[in-house]
């Protein structure tokens, strides 16, 4: 029997309840919920609410900050490093991208490396958020390694996601959100829960040889199946930007996601970039580029049965469908869910 659905607004209120009842201070609360609630608004449940029992645990644990004092230690012009204090690491993604909005704001560009940061979630989160503000956002992270190199049979790079929002005039922001792994780890434990097959070449046992099956993944391939010398690239183009220039650990140096440590912060790093169109162009003319590239995109012709869409449509129409409808959560995030509201004696939000 299906679940029903549950709203979107009582899923963000326990979110919010949660992390208050362990002990966050609101700004935690607030950044770690609208970004969960981005992804799963958006239909990207692999980095949504699902992963609330595991931030609940971190901070109950000690690895993340409960109260964390965020902070800009550094400022070179355009360019600011923040240091994040071990939060959660949404707080330190948004403060990072409203400083670098700022900056842009002043130069035309801004950058912001954060350091001491933590496991971020949806990087189009970020990347948004500038797209919304009227500037282009990019946001860069690494993760424990979970990928292999092209042909490696080993752990290597995290999925080390990128991501770019860009504004147009009247519409929903060009949203890319993309792990530089062929998926992100989240979907296969997602996967797991679902009991549904990974695609072809998504995956890979302890061997390093590709496997279907959730429950056998040792590890991710890099994005690009034969070609995946690219997506490997890609990885290592966030890597450099989120670690090696941040000073933060490197993905396969950093502790793993699932624990069993919970105690220790993992010294993570991430790295933003707002660039502002106005000092380029005019914003009659960046508008008019953005609108006709993006409406010439999607009036491209398809194949047979199939429709173009832009970076971002299946997020907005996702978007559009759950505020109408709600969220069918899936048996480990429902089970997780009512587990901690027990444990904290809040209400679940079904």
């Amino acid at each position: 029997m299906t679940e029903a659905p549950v709203p979107l607004a009582a899923l963000d209120a326990f979110c919010r309840a949660a992390v208050l009842a362990v002990g966050a201070d609101q700004a935690t609360a607030d950044a770690a919920t609208r970004s969960m609630m981005h992804a799963t608004t958006h239909g990207v449940d692999s980095h949504g609410v699902r992963l609330l029992p595991h931030y609940l645990t971190a901070l109950d644990g000690g690895r993340l900050n409960k109260t964390p004092d965020v902070r800009v230690v550094a400022r070179t012009g355009a360019v600011e490093t923040l240091d994040a204090d071990n939060a959660q690491g949404a707080l330190g993604a948004y403060r990072g991208m409203d400083r670098a909005v700022a900056l842009a704001r002043t130069f035309g560009i801004g950058a912001v490396a954060i350091r001491n940061t933590s496991h971020f979630g949806p990087a189009g989160a970020y990347a948004v958020e500038a797209a919304r503000a009227g500037v282009i956002g990019i946001a860069l992270c690494n993760s424990d390694a979970f990928v292999r190199l092209h042909d490696g049979a080993s752990r290597f790079h995290g999925t080390n996601p990128i991501a770019m929002g860009v504004p147009v005039a009247g519409q929903d922001p060009w949203l890319l959100d993309m792990a530089t792994s062929a998926i992100p780890y989240n979907r296969v434990e997602l996967y797991r829960s679902l009991g549904v097959a990974l695609p072809e070449a998504a995956a890979s046992d302890a061997g390093g040889r590709d496997t279907t099956d959730a429950a056998r993944a040792d590890m991710l391939a890099p994005l690009g199946a034969a070609f995946g010398f690219k997506g490997a690239a890609l990885a290592g183009v966030a890597e450099i930007l989120s670690a090696v220039l941040t000073g933060m650990r490197l993905s396969f140096d950093i502790a793993p996601m699932g624990g069993p440590d919970f105690a220790t912060p993992r010294g993570m790093g991430a790295f933003v970039i707002a660039i502002d169109p106005l000092a380029f162009v005019d914003r009659a003319t960046f508008d008019d580029g953005m609108r006709r590239y993006r409406d010439t995109l999607r009036q491209s012709p398809a194949r047979d049965g199939a429709a173009v869409l832009a970076p971002g449509d299946r997020e907005w129409q996702a978007g559009r469908r759950r505020a109408a409808e709600g969220v069918v959560l899936d048996p480990a995030t429902r089970a997780g869910f009512a587990d901690w509201a027990r444990r904290l004696g809040i209400a679940a939000p079904w």
